[in-house]
């Protein structure tokens, strides 16, 4: 399999898709409907999350082994070292290499029910994300990838401790990053500008969501961490009780940020799926970065 550094380095602008593993028969009926409709257009890779303290694990490895084994699809798989001793997490990277994964998204990840709550180590785990890197890269030939923060990370201080801790990631053995969802375009550039000053040059992909619907609205602050910019609202708030338009404008919007990101010089941008199709379709198309038309 291609790795995701491979298929980010084109020349010319790529996207990527996220999925979350299904919990039932009808949602992964619904997950494969939209695998077999992104398929064509040709994404640089596709990713499967990674529940805290392993509640996915087991439909992390087979959504993640399947996409690799039954599609053309480039397929990332996510790590999270919480709740997860290193017994635990030695397991999982091995059933990903003998499911054919050598893509790896490693993230320390969020306590279990209350993601702003304290973070506690596993007593036989690890406290950061960089040893987690230390470990997948150790114990296969994966390209390994981390998160990175536009608003900082929430456990960070302040800038120069988020960056002290991003170049140790990397230091690590990350080659990758993608961020946190965010919808402010200057919060990603102000981030990209202080890593890049720290002499820490590796990809970093925006992470982005288009806002299809209110409660996509409200989802996408949570998942950001941050009050949508007022721009955003003033054009998404008068419109909530027309879903068509609400709709239009949200992709309006994400097409948007999408080209600022290109235009910025920004190789791939990951998308969030939400494990449908449309609207992630409609952006890509528009934007010109889909191999074909979507069936």
């Amino acid at each position: 399999m291609a790795t995701v550094m491979e298929r980010i380095q084109r020349g010319t602008p790529t996207f990527s898709v996220e999925f979350f593993p299904p919990k039932t028969d009808e949602a992964e009926r619904t997950l494969w409907n939209t695998v077999r409709s992104i398929e064509p257009l040709d994404p640089a890779f596709v990713s499967v999350t990674y529940g805290a303290g392993g509640s996915s694990r087991d439909r992390t490895v087979r959504t993640t082994g399947r996409i690799a084994t039954d599609t053309t699809l480039t397929a990332m798989a996510h790590l999270t070292a919480v709740d997860a001793s290193m017994d635990d997490l030695r397991h999982v990277i091995g059933s990903y290499a003998e499911a054919g994964i050598s893509n790896v998204l490693a993230i320390r990840g969020d306590p279990p029910n209350d993601k702003d709550a304290e973070w506690v180590p596993h007593p036989a785990g690890f406290s950061y994300t960089e040893e987690l890197v230390h470990m997948v890269r150790r114990l296969g030939t994966f390209c390994v990838g981390v998160a990175a923060f536009p608003y900082l990370h929430p456990r960070s201080g302040d800038e120069d401790s988020d960056t002290r801790f991003f170049v140790q990631k990397v230091k690590a053995g990350a080659e990758f990053a993608i961020t946190q969802m965010f919808y402010d375009a200057d919060q990603f550039l102000r981030m990209r500008d202080r890593i890049a000053a720290a002499g820490c040059e590796i990809p970093i992909m925006p992470g982005l969501m288009p806002i299809t619907n209110p409660k996509a609205m409200e989802r996408g602050a949570d998942f950001s961490g941050a009050a949508l910019p007022a721009a955003m609202t003033e054009r998404l708030e008068p419109l909530v009780d027309d879903a068509a338009a609400f709709r239009e404008a949200g992709i309006d919007l994400c097409v948007e940020l999408s080209q600022r990101m290109y235009d910025e010089g920004v190789g791939n941008i990951h998308y969030i799926s939400m494990n449908r199709h449309p609207a992630v379709v409609d952006v890509v198309q528009r934007l010109g970065v889909a191999a074909t038309p979507a069936v």
